[in-house]
This record gives structure tokens, C-alpha cells and sequence, in this order.
């Protein structure tokens, strides 16, 4: 908890600051940043790709302003559905500021009236490197973040006794994800590189509770992106998130996915991915992969 508190002070730190600067010229936002530069929602709210956070602060207002979005994605395998949705705040390109809620549900035997859903609270803070400007150098753009998670239970399973993931050999039924990422857009190549070292206890992200029966220890998982960028308006790309494997039921895999993203302006973007996520757990061990289809709305 202690860096999500000295997270939270940066931020607030720079949003006095941002304020103090002339906040009469800044009351406004100036939508400054180049389209696709905000990046997309990603399934825990945060800015970056469909599966994992990038260093590039949501919106698009410049470090002279500030900008936001909101979000709604669904993931549907063959027998599960993710749903989320939320919202996030940048402001003077320095801080995020991300509020999220997952919905899963389930549509096969014996948990085809599976529902769990989670509360996710992010900040992100820029600290030094320019994604975009820095250009003459290889220098990438880096953020620290930390991720707050509430799991609120399981529905649908009381006639087998389950209404809570404790039950299942999670330790806790919340918990925090700490993360580092950078990102580099090289404009002649029209790529852009993103790696993020995420230390995390949550199992499914949190949706099967964090910690487990195996271990209950922080560990530090990798994540990557890369993209290019077709166009000033289109990106494809892949995207790669490693897992911890804490809990006896569930023999989590890590995720893949393969996305293409369009941006018609820079109050709009739609990302459609096709997503592999392993099986979920041991009482449904069928290999997880189906489409991913993400809409955000901001400026």
C-alpha cells in the first residue's frame, strides 16, 4: 500500500501543479497528443493494449491540459464472458487515473450460472521519457502503476456450496498489482514497443481472488506489445502477458491475443483482438480462445 500512496500523492502533486500553472489557459482540453498516442482501455481500465498496461497516459491533452475516455469490452470465449467497463482521467500527460468493473460469466455446465464480478481502481504516473517527441533518442517513455482490486464474490454456484473465492484455496479476496512499463514509438519505422513487468498475486486478474493454496508470494511476470501502425488511424499488432499459477484448481496459462485497432477521430476507437486464455480452471479444462471487441469514446 505504500506505492499506491505515494502514487496517489504524485498525482495529486502534479494536479496542483497542472492547476497552478495557469489553470484560466488549461480550462479546456486541447486534445494536443497525436491520434492512437492515448492508447486503447485495456480490460483492467488502464491505458495501453486489450491485456496490458503501456506507459502512454490515457487521453488525449498534452502536458499543457488533460483529457479522458470511457470504455465498454467484451471478451467471449467458448464458454466464458468478460465484460468491462470504465472510465479514466490523464491529466497534463503525466498521471492516469483509471476506475473499472469486470463482469465474468460463465455458459457451460456445471458453471453455466457463473457470475463474478470486480472492482478495479488504477493510477499511473509518467516518470520520465517521451514516447512520441524523444525521437533522436532510444530512450522510452516510463510509468509506474499500481492496480487496486476487489473481488465481490462468486454468484451462481451456491447449490455446490461456492459463493466466495476463498473457497476455491485463494488467500484473499483482494489485492494489489504493482507494475513498470515503457514504451517506445518509433515514427519512421511506425512501431511502437511496449514491455511491462507486472508484480501480482491475482489469479485470472483477480477474478479467482489472489494469492492461493500453491503460493502466496508476489511474483514478477512480463508482458509485451508490439504494434504498427498502418496508418495515422489503424494499428495492428500482438500482444503477450505472462501469469502466476497459484491456486490448485486453476492451471492458468498466460494470454496471447492479436489486435487491430482503429481510430476514426480522436474522440473514438474500436479494437477487435482474437485472444487465447487457457483453460480457466480444472472443472472446465478446454483451451480459453475467442474475440475480443473493445469501444472507447473520449478526447
Amino acid at each position: 500500500m505504500r506505492l499506491t500512496r505515494q502514487l496517489a500523492y504524485a498525482g495529486f502533486c502534479a494536479t496542483i501543479g497542472w492547476q497552478t500553472a495557469g489553470a484560466q489557459e488549461m480550462s479546456r482540453p486541447d486534445m494536443g497528443k497525436l491520434t492512437a498516442t492515448g492508447g486503447v482501455s485495456s480490460v483492467e481500465g488502464t491505458g495501453g493494449g486489450g491485456i496490458t498496461p503501456w506507459a502512454l497516459i490515457s487521453g488525449y491533452g498534452s502536458r499543457d491540459s488533460y483529457g479522458a475516455n470511457a470504455h465498454y469490452t467484451q471478451l467471449s470465449t467458448q464458454d466464458y464472458t468478460l465484460k468491462s467497463y470504465g472510465i479514466a482521467l490523464g491529466i497534463a500527460d503525466r498521471v492516469e487515473l483509471s476506475l473499472a468493473n469486470q463482469e465474468f460469466t460463465g455458459s457451460l455446465a456445471p458453471l453455466n450460472a457463473l457470475k463474478i464480478r470486480q472492482d478495479i481502481v488504477g493510477v499511473k504516473v509518467r516518470l520520465t521519457g517521451d514516447a512520441v517527441y524523444d525521437q533522436d533518442s532510444w530512450m522510452p517513455q516510463i510509468a509506474v502503476g499500481a492496480l487496486y482490486k476487489r473481488n465481490n464474490g462468486i454468484g451462481g454456484l451456491e447449490g455446490l456450496g461456492v459463493t466466495n473465492v476463498k473457497q476455491l484455496g485463494a488467500k484473499d479476496d483482494h489485492g494489489m498489482d504493482y507494475y513498470l512499463a515503457a514504451t517506445k514509438i518509433l515514427l519512421d519505422q511506425s512501431l511502437l514497443l511496449n514491455g511491462t513487468v507486472r508484480m501480482t498475486k491475482a489469479n485470472q486478474m483477480g477474478l479467482l481472488g489472489f494469492g492461493g493454496d500453491k503460493k502466496d508470494s508476489y511474483e514478477a511476470m512480463l508482458e509485451g506489445s508490439v504494434a504498427y501502425l498502418i496508418n495515422r488511424k489503424l494499428a495492428a499488432g500482438v500482444e503477450y502477458r505472462m501469469k502466476p499459477r497459484n491456486l490448485g484448481v486453476d492451471n492458468e496459462k498466460d494470454y496471447y491475443d492479436a489486435f487491430i485497432a482503429w481510430f476514426p477521430s480522436k474522440n473514438l476507437s474500436i479494437t477487435a483482438a482474437y485472444a487465447r486464455l487457457g483453460d480457466i480452471t480444472v472443472f472446465n479444462p478446454k483451451n480459453q480462445r475467442g474475440w475480443y471487441l473493445s469501444v472507447q469514446a473520449g478526447f
